[in-house]
């Protein structure tokens, strides 16, 4: 860059501060420099980290780089310093042939965040070009018969450089008959005239040689010579003229092969064959000129050969001569000027750089994806070029430059609902008919870790069998996470609580990658009914999300206990029941009772009685009751029965298979004045037994007509809601059938209340039905026991008063 000042130090600081401040001003703006043409290797331009506001220290991290298109070795950056110099030669007429304005666009990227700025360059012109002529000597044939000031056009000399540096004058050597004249119409058509002062003599001088000199304006001076060799001819002493000197022809590119560009019409006074017209492309015109055009040399037709292209050559400059036939012939000269004009035949051309992808779905809004830059080769609005892009995308475009864009994240991505984007970017310049180019770039969402694993449930009812082998498989639980890769890889877990004394995870446990949950050791319905407890899911991303299920374990019953008896007496230990029985009791008299319990529930709880029968196969003076398990005779006693009996009663419960407890009886016959008190309140109790057995079925008949009416009333009141009601399914949604039992006969002995949970709509779970043990040891008439939460109350024998089982299924 050239300064030129004058001032003292104090003023040559301030401008330097004013001129950094103006650049500071200007932020991502263009910045200007200049440097001259030829300027040697290492030539300073300008400083321009300092001018971009940049610091020297981050040029390196932040990835600090130049770019220019197809000029990309003539400037450098010393990194060191931040300055600016020239790297290779820069000739400017072969950057920019003859253009008026010539300059070197450079583009500073620098990253993290990402800048662009925008560099100007321009080139000055030196003058390092002679004036140079086409051809080393230019031929004129002069007439004798010419009068003075008759003018001959020469082919000017031509100079590479622009501005005062291609202001050309002209000098001829010394000439008694010839002198120079330029007209100078304008710069880009200067015509050179040979002009004849005196009329010329061929027997006096045939020939004439002259050295014409071509100066340019530059400093030093530049030159070109030519020779100029005129030959003098005879007789025909006129010229074809024309109507103008000079044409200006306007055409548009693209015109078709054969078009007429212009007809030429020169006239000759002269008469017969002098004045019979030729035409032809003068000597002097360029090969290009040639083979762009043809001209018919009997009408003058200029005529187009092939296709012009206005982005090639924009204006042509064709000299013609007029022939006439004469001897010596004579020629007169035009010169057309051809315009090429403007099509829009060139559609815009989209170029992409530096595209950062993948793009995160968090990635914030204004976040730049690309950098995109256009171009159009035609001029004017047909080179005016529009970008947009695809409806329907989260991004925008941000004009940056002229035909510089940038595009940005504009909304808030989503992976999980559109993982890639097709982004189309369409350039449109502003012809008519507008041409266009479009571009495709593929943005790739990234995921982050915004998704919890979900289960498809928040809770799950398993049912497991007790007595399970250690380690079994019991549930499998599944999550799903919407996210991707390590984002998207659950690992489970328990959510460790105690039961009772003993941690959840001495219970169970979870595979971490399956899901799958194992029993680690054998359930026990009679210790452990139902085990709740949760399982985590969690994924694997930075930071890690989870959600929990809970898992609602019920532990079903097997026959794995068998019944128990119970002690004689009401502190009494085990061991074999004795009793005495009066031998003058009659048949059908309870002599005794066996009571037994089990642990388990339901049918498996269900005990029966039978009596097991003599070794000697003989009849038995006692029998026991099926399901009551009391002893009473088959017949009056008498002398002849053995005053010891020993039984055996076998107690077993209804499971599969079923158990079996042996309880041993041993009786003792004495005679009636012999007997107990203890005998006689059994005797009296047996009696009124018998009498209050009458009642009790009378009141069982009432009690089943009773339930079985309200039984048929609910079904047909749960048929008509269903029938009526939308299909709906409920909290709980479908379950299986369950089945709660009671029966009129036996003992269904139980450890402990038994509760069925029923499931509604709404609500949390209801105990609707109870099933219970009515197999209790005797107590007081009219007394009432209470084990759990239930009730059973006795008659004055001692017998439970109500003993039936009723059958419902409840379907959920």
């Amino acid at each position: 860059m050239v300064f030129s000042w004058r001032g003292g130090p104090e003023a040559r600081c301030l401008l330097l501060s004013l001129l950094f401040l103006a650049a500071r001003e200007t932020g991502s703006d263009q910045v200007h420099y200049s440097v001259p043409e030829e300027a040697k290797h290492g030539t300073f331009v300008g400083r321009i980290v300092q001018d971009l506001g940049l610091e020297l220290t981050e040029l390196v991290p932040r990835l600090f780089r130049v770019a220019s298109k197809g000029h990309g070795d003539l400037l450098e950056v010393n990194l060191q310093n931040g300055i600016l110099f020239v790297n290779s030669r820069i000739d400017r007429e072969e950057l920019c042939g003859r253009s008026l304005e010539c300059s070197i666009h450079l583009e500073v990227i620098v990253e993290r965040p990402l800048q662009v700025f925008h560099v100007e360059v321009e080139v000055k012109d030196i003058n390092d070009n002679p004036p140079v002529f086409l051809m080393k000597e230019q031929k004129l044939f002069v007439s004798e018969s010419r009068l003075p000031d008759s003018r001959f056009p020469l082919e000017g000399a031509w100079d590479a450089d622009i501005g005062a540096n291609s202001v050309l004058t002209y000098r001829l050597s010394y000439s008694d008959y010839f002198t120079l004249n330029v007209n100078s119409k304008n710069e880009e058509n200067k015509q050179v005239e040979l002009v004849l002062r005196k009329s010329v003599d061929r027997e006096e001088t045939p020939k004439h040689n002259l050295l014409m000199m071509a100066i340019d304006g530059g400093k030093p001076e530049l030159t070109g010579t030519i020779q100029v060799l005129v030959t003098v001819l005879d007789v025909n002493d006129n010229a074809p003229s024309f109507q103008q000197s000079e044409y200006e022809v306007r055409i548009f590119e693209n015109s078709d092969n054969g078009a007429t560009l212009i007809r030429l019409n020169a006239s000759d006074p002269d008469e017969g064959t002098n004045r019979e017209i030729s035409y032809s492309f003068n000597s002097l015109v360029s090969p290009l000129v040639i083979d762009q055009f043809s001209i018919d040399s009997n009408t003058g037709e200029i005529t187009i050969r092939k296709n012009l292209d206005f982005e090639k050559v924009n204006s042509y400059k064709i000299r013609i001569d007029a022939t006439d036939r004469g001897h010596p012939p004579m020629a007169g000269h035009c010169t057309i000027l051809v315009k090429v004009l403007d099509i829009n035949d060139n559609a815009p051309q989209i170029s992409l750089t530096s595209v950062s992808l993948p793009v995160t779905e968090d990635a914030p809004l204004g976040t730049v994806i690309a950098l995109i830059s256009v171009s159009d080769f035609d001029s004017g609005v047909n080179g005016q070029v529009t970008c947009t892009l695809s409806h329907h995308v989260p991004f925008k475009l941000v004009s940056t430059f002229k035909n510089y864009y940038s595009l940005v994240l504009d909304s808030a991505l989503d992976r999980e609902s559109v993982s890639d984007y097709a982004v189309v970017v369409t350039a449109r310049d502003g012809g008519s008919p507008s041409l266009s180019a479009t571009a495709s770039v593929s943005v790739e969402v990234a995921d982050v870790n915004d998704n919890a694993p979900a289960f498809q449930k928040p809770e799950y009812t398993v049912f497991v069998k007790e007595n399970n082998p250690p380690g079994c498989h019991i549930f499998t639980v599944s999550a799903r996470d919407l996210d991707a890769q390590e984002n998207a890889l659950v690992s489970y877990s328990l959510v460790e609580r105690r039961v009772g004394e003993r941690a959840l995870s001495s219970y169970v446990s979870v595979h971490a990658e399956s899901g799958k949950v194992y029993a680690l050791q054998p359930l026990d319905h009679e210790e452990l009914e139902l085990l709740q407890f949760q399982v985590s899911a969690r994924d694997a991303g930075v930071p890690p999300l989870g959600s929990n299920v809970t898992l609602q374990v019920f532990v079903l019953d097997e026959n794995d206990n068998a019944p128990a008896l119970l002690p004689p007496g009401a502190g009494g230990g085990g061991g074999a029941m004795k009793e005495q029985v009066s031998r003058s009791v009659g048949a059908g008299h309870v002599v005794a009772k066996v009571r037994a319990v089990d642990a388990d529930s339901g049918y498996n709880a269900w005990l029966s009685y039978e009596l097991q029968p003599a070794a000697g196969g003989t009849g038995s003076l006692f029998r026991v009751g099926l399901y009551t398990g009391e002893i009473s005779t088959t017949r009056a006693l008498d002398e002849a029965d053995a005053p010891h009996q020993r039984l055996l009663v076998l107690v077993k419960d209804h499971g599969e298979p079923a158990l079996v407890a042996t309880a041993t009886v041993l009786l003792s016959l004495v005679d009636s004045g012999q007997a107990p008190k203890t005998l006689f309140r059994a005797s009296s109790s047996a009696k009124s037994g018998e009498t209050a057995l009458v009642d009790v079925n009378v009141y069982l008949i009432i009690a089943i007509c009773a339930v079985s009416s309200l039984l048929v009333l609910t079904v047909l009141l749960y048929t008509a809601l269903r029938c009526s009601a939308p299909s709906t399914e409920g909290a709980c949604g479908q379950g299986k059938p369950v089945i709660v039992c009671s029966s009129a006969v036996g003992s269904w002995s139980y450890s402990q209340q038994r509760r069925q949970r029923v499931c509604s709509g709404e609500g949390p779970p209801k105990t609707d039905l109870m099933a219970f043990s009515p197999s209790l040891p005797p107590g007081p008439p009219g007394s009432v026991v209470t084990t759990g939460d239930t009730e059973a109350s006795f008659d004055s024998s001692g017998k439970v008063g109500c003993a039936y089982i009723l059958c419902i299924n409840v379907f959920i």
